[in-house]
């Protein structure tokens, strides 16, 4: 019976609050201070503009509009390989390695990152490349977009100065090109000039791999003396639990830090390179 009354009496003031609520939203404004809302839109309010786009796909009419089409899908897979072409047709390739050696050397793990680093390499190599990149913009692009030429003579302007630099980085080792031209069977060249470049690319990239190991490896000698040194103490020391990288880490970056190691290496890559 208790639960019964109960039962009626919370029914009948949950009926009453809820009576009394209609009547008094109906009759003010609730909650205090509020204003009576609307479903419909201002009509001062000016709609957002959306433009449209439409593309039209249809056959070639002439031959100059199949060559347009050929043209932009040369220049969209260009773009697609312009990073790769940036990493080894430069001195990025060089750079990144050494940077990175030049870490792991000093026994670094996390500092300073990778992407810093190949940061670093990146504008160093538009440092040393600038005056390359300068000729073609002033020989190759420049001339076909004001019209002067077509896309296969800018093509051609465009390779001469990369594959000069590439040259002269090679600086007389031409055991890579002798090594692909064998491979690919082709008559040994008179010049330079007389040298494929899809020949000259690999024995480019190749010697800059060469040239970026040794110079890494000329980095680590110091290095490893240092850590042989502090293996050898902690072991007569009768301390060979304790890891001899975490002792000779310190003394590592203090020897860096003191021969200004930051400043030796950067101007060790540009005159490698210049």
């Amino acid at each position: 019976m208790k639960n019964k009354a109960l039962k009626i009496i919370l029914f009948s003031l949950i009926a009453f609050s809820s009576v009394v609520f209609n009547t008094y939203a109906q009759s003010s404004n609730f909650p205090s201070g509020s204003t009576t809302g609307t479903m419909e839109m201002n009509r001062n309010t000016a709609p957002v503009q959306v433009p449209n786009i439409d593309i039209n796909i249809r056959q070639p009419q002439s031959g100059q509009e199949v060559a347009f089409s050929v043209r932009l899908l040369v220049i969209l897979t260009l773009l697609t390989l312009a990073p790769t072409m940036l990493l080894l047709l430069t001195c990025f390739l060089r750079f990144s390695i050494v940077l990175d050696f030049i870490k792991r050397a000093l026994s670094l793990q996390q500092v300073p990152p990778t992407a810093i680093l190949n940061g670093i390499a990146f504008f160093m190599t538009l440092f040393v490349m600038w005056p390359t990149f300068s000729q073609i913009y002033t020989n190759a692009y420049k001339p076909m977009a004001d019209g002067q030429i077509n896309l296969e003579t800018a093509y051609r302007e465009a390779e001469k100065p990369v594959r000069i630099f590439m040259a002269e980085q090679m600086d007389g080792d031409y055991e890579y090109i002798t090594l692909f031209m064998s491979m690919a069977k082709m008559e040994r060249p008179n010049t330079l000039a007389d040298v494929p470049t899809h020949v000259l690319i690999p024995a480019y990239i190749l010697h800059e791999l060469k040239i970026a190991f040794m110079i890494g490896i000329y980095l680590y000698i110091p290095f490893i003396i240092i850590d042989m040194v502090v293996a050898s103490i902690l072991m007569s020391m009768g301390m060979m639990m304790l890891p001899p990288v975490q002792i000779s880490m310190p003394f590592k970056l203090i020897l860096f830090v003191l021969v200004d190691g930051w400043g030796l290496l950067i101007q060790s890559l540009f005159n490698s390179v210049l």
